[in-house]
């Protein structure tokens, strides 16, 4: 029988430094040893823990070193006649108008809490979408974007902003 793991210098991680080694590889390997007698239960459990606590800090990492959306927020929609939509928003679907900005021709229609923000410029069709980001401070996700590779952008249309890989703006809220 195989050595206990031993602090990183046993027998399978010493055969498993490199890199580039499948996980699935290494957990067959494992099983593999396991079944042939060349590993306790016990080991077996311990190599497959030892596997699942090496990946916890690599994702968590990777989620603190971006932002956590939590839900969606609203549909950003650009619309030909701004009270002709409102209007239909009211009558068909039973929303209130929300808040708006006379200037910028933008009416934000939900129930509570803004479920739609229409827009009225060209060409029409869905503008953008809003997540709501959890514990949302601008300074703090503008620096983990940045930290990411990602720019924000902020304009009237989309507000706070990034773009998704294909091209979506993604408002952040």
């Amino acid at each position: 029988m195989d050595p206990p793991f031993d602090s990183y210098r046993g027998s399978f991680w010493t055969r498993h430094s490199n890199t580039e080694t499948d996980l699935e590889t290494v957990i067959s390997d494992l099983v593999g040893r396991f079944e042939r007698g060349a590993l306790s239960r016990r080991q077996l459990i311990q190599g497959l823990s030892l596997l699942a606590a090496a990946a916890t800090p690599a994702s968590a990492l990777a989620q603190d070193a971006g932002v956590k959306a939590t839900s969606v927020n609203h549909l950003g929609i650009v619309v030909s006649n701004l009270q002709r939509s409102v209007d239909f928003y009211q009558k068909v679907l039973g929303l209130t108008v929300v808040s708006q900005e006379a200037a910028n021709k933008i009416a934000r229609m939900g129930l509570k809490s803004t479920l739609i923000s229409l827009r009225e410029a060209k060409p029409v069709g869905v503008d953008h979408y809003a997540l709501s980001i959890e514990g949302f401070d601008r300074d703090v996700v503008t620096k983990r974007l940045m930290q990411s590779g990602v720019t924000p952008g902020q304009d009237t249309d989309s507000g706070f902003h990034v773009k998704d890989p294909d091209g979506v703006n993604v408002q952040l809220v």
